[in-house]
């Protein structure tokens, strides 16, 4: 599968980053020249020339949900990343409707450069009704958003622009983890994100905004847990999988608290879990990611 991806592109440079991510999100649907599910999206630019993985995450998801009824919403998704993506370039995103029952529906997404898959999505949605409710608390002692000066967050080392540009703001209560490793060298860190202004009311863009953020961060428990700082000589990580389950209806464009922590690093790999909260107390998503993480000398 070759799409159109090339003309598609990489969105022009802006001032704001959050249009900027609204219209990479916004994909262009190509069914009328085909019977096919067939969409095309742009790329963000990247510094270092790969695609950021949640874009590709958002993308996925908003592509399989133009597919299904307007009253059923996705409640899980389950991806692989299988090559890295070229920043450059736009993406050709496929789906497949896979099943569509009284309650709930499937769909695969699959994202192609140059005919070759770079990431593959299985997502569940449902028609919603009442039932069983409960949820984790939300973790207690963390400084409010307010608290945290965003200037002290300073800029990642491996690019000035990687931060300056993104549309959604991070602010790490314990410290970020860019130039170095703060005590106590714990696997486990709590981070506020949300974008940096309003982005309408749309559910589905909310949902999809989450996604997208849901990528950024999280290898951080991992590295937290071993001192390991992102401006580490040699360091390399690379995400490998991505699971995401919506719980309930969040606005992204108000603070959320990223609730992270990894329960197992070996064999060269690293598990991070996270669970992601409105400001009071709402528990909205919940989040699993494997990396490949190679740090010489860290152990």
């Amino acid at each position: 599968m070759s799409g159109d991806e090339n003309a598609v592109g990489t969105t022009p440079a802006d001032t704001d980053p959050v249009g900027q991510m609204l219209r990479v999100l916004d994909l262009a649907d190509s069914r009328a020249r085909t019977t096919e599910d067939i969409f095309l999206g742009a790329s963000h630019p990247m510094p270092g020339g790969r695609i950021f993985g949640g874009q590709v995450l958002g993308q996925a998801i908003i592509a399989a949900e133009r597919t299904t009824d307007d009253d059923r919403v996705p409640h899980s998704m389950h991806g692989y990343f299988l090559r890295p993506g070229d920043s450059a370039r736009g993406l050709t995103l496929s789906v497949d409707r896979i099943h569509d029952g009284r309650s709930f529906s499937t769909r695969r997404t699959q994202a192609y450069q140059d005919g070759v898959p770079i990431f593959s999505m299985i997502a569940s949605f449902e028609h919603e009704t009442p039932g069983l409710a409960h949820q984790a608390q939300m973790p207690t002692g963390i400084a409010d958003p307010d608290e945290i000066v965003a200037a002290a967050e300073g800029s990642h080392p491996l690019s000035s622009r990687l931060l300056a540009d993104s549309p959604i703001e991070v602010l790490h209560a314990e410290g970020p983890l860019y130039r170095s490793a703060p005590e106590p060298h714990v696997a486990r860190q709590h981070v506020w994100v949300r974008t940096r202004r309003r982005i309408g009311d749309d559910p589905a863009l909310h949902r999809a905004v989450l996604a997208y953020l849901s990528d950024l961060t999280i290898q951080e428990s991992v590295l937290r847990a071993h001192g390991v700082p992102w401006a580490l000589p040699g360091l390399k990580v690379a995400s490998l999988d991505h699971a995401m389950w919506w719980h309930r209806p969040a606005r992204v464009d108000e603070w959320l608290l990223y609730a992270q922590e990894s329960p197992s690093a070996g064999g060269g790999r690293g598990l991070s879990t996270g669970r992601i909260f409105t400001r009071d107390g709402v528990l909205v998503a919940s989040v699993a990611q494997e990396i490949m993480v190679r740090a010489a000398g860290a152990h």
